[in-house]
């Protein structure tokens, strides 16, 4: 990799450190959503691992096809090897039943079935994608990276979210500033059951904001009420006659009943608000 510009000395530090760590792996399953850490640390591994680095990519109904199709797109442009694999979490009632840990049960299958893939195909170990800023959140999810030995080679490097998007945009990479993106289901408040038709529901309506330019935004399920999360900057505009019709049009051919705009604005998740010591954040 040619010098890297923009990018500070102890960003340059850990960029070293991690590129270190990959290598002492040997070879490496990474666990690609498309998103900017995992694609962050893909490339990263790409460099430094070669052909002994996979991108593997779960595939579910709580994962919009677009999600599926940027991670294609990222490994056939760089040429590296992808492994798309099925997942059901939906046959795990405790899933299903959307309790505050929905997520370490999601996790740990979803990562078992990694793990297999890379024992299938060589591969030693397993990687997940997340960075500092994420030991500051409830996030259920890490448990069960933790307990399956799942690596987690940007935190070891100790990069935040700003480092991962500054390397990224060093690096060319096109997901630098790509917004933050979590699985559908964590749109339905705790307590609401998760089914596929609700998660259709959910992938339609954000598509549909998506398609008239709110690229940040979230849908959120609380029974057949959407609240709809964006930027305070774009209020106005989602606020505006036209744009308000159509997106109520819209949502209600979708199923919703009512449809409502959430005055504080789009953070990346906000149902944990309702757990004790809540801090409006979500995975």
């Amino acid at each position: 990799m040619t010098e890297l510009e923009g990018l500070s000395q102890e960003q340059k530090n850990k960029l070293d450190e991690l590129k270190t760590y990959i290598a002492r792996l040997g070879s490496l399953a990474v666990g690609f959503s498309g998103g900017a850490d995992s694609a962050l640390l893909l490339a990263v591994a790409h460099e430094v691992l070669k052909d002994r680095v996979i991108a593997v990519t779960a595939k579910d109904a709580s994962v919009p096809e677009r999600e599926i199709g940027d991670a294609v797109s990222f490994c056939k442009e760089r040429g590296i090897r992808h492994i798309i694999i099925a997942v059901d979490p939906m046959k795990n009632e405790q899933y299903r039943k959307n309790g505050p840990d929905r997520c370490y049960f999601c996790k740990r299958g979803i990562f078992a079935e990694i793990m297999r893939t890379a024992k299938e195909n060589g591969i030693s170990f397993s990687a997940e994608g997340s960075n500092m800023d994420d030991l500051g959140d409830y996030r259920p999810g890490l448990k069960a990276v933790e307990e399956l030995g799942v690596k987690s080679p940007l935190r070891h490097a100790r990069l935040s979210k700003s480092d991962v998007r500054t390397i990224s945009k060093a690096m060319g990479l096109p997901t630098w500033s790509k917004p933050a993106y979590a699985c559908l289901a964590s749109r339905f408040v705790y307590g609401e059951e998760i089914t596929e038709e609700k998660l259709a529901m959910i992938d339609r309506a954000e598509q549909f904001l998506i398609e008239n330019g709110f690229a940040e935004e979230r849908v959120r399920l609380h029974g057949k009420i959407a609240r709809i999360e964006v930027p305070e900057k774009d209020i106005p505009r989602l606020a505006s006659d036209d744009m308000r019709t159509a997106v109520y049009e819209k949502f209600r051919e979708i199923g919703f009943s009512f449809v409502t705009l959430d005055m504080r604005g789009y953070r990346t998740g906000s149902m944990n608000a309702t757990l004790p010591g809540g801090n409006g954040k979500d995975i």
